[in-house]
């Protein structure tokens, strides 16, 4: 893969306002599980090789089962992930994927009957920080930078 530019080096000011949007998230009440499958999910959907290895990598770290990891993909057609945080994946789908119908009104009602408007405002701006990242992460071959260790 060809080397690409550096955004933190070459647009500063953006860079560190993105990392002030995730900063603003890790002070919010979302918990760090669901944050987690929030990132990896997206990344996932976004073929970011660099975020899918580094929130991967995080979970797990953070105690997260090996087998909730290798069925995230799946989350739909098992039975490990819990109600709320197949919602939590469902949003961040159709978020992620704006283009097919965008956050339908069926998950954004039972979002919002679930965890209330401001957690649900906190999930909504998590999908939206992970995709600006994965995005950057592409564009620049973020991707060549993961190793297998």
């Amino acid at each position: 893969m060809q080397e690409r530019l550096n955004m933190q080096q070459t647009s500063p000011e953006s860079y560190t306002g993105i990392l002030k949007m995730e900063e603003h998230l890790n002070s919010t009440t979302l918990t760090h599980k669901h944050k987690g499958l929030i990132k990896l999910r997206a990344s996932q959907i976004n073929n970011c090789a660099y975020c899918i290895d580094m929130h991967t990598k995080e979970l797990k770290n953070a105690g997260e089962p090996e087998a909730r990891l290798f069925l995230i993909s799946a989350w739909q057609e098992t039975t490990v992930f819990t109600e709320e945080e197949k919602l939590i994946l469902s949003i961040t789908e159709e978020l992620t994927l704006l283009h097919q119908k965008g956050l339908s009104d069926d998950t954004y009602n039972k979002a919002v009957g679930l965890f209330g408007e401001e957690y649900l405002s906190h999930i909504i701006m998590a999908v939206c920080t992970i995709n600006v990242w994965n995005r950057i992460a592409v564009a620049t071959n973020m991707g060549s930078l993961v190793k297998v260790s």
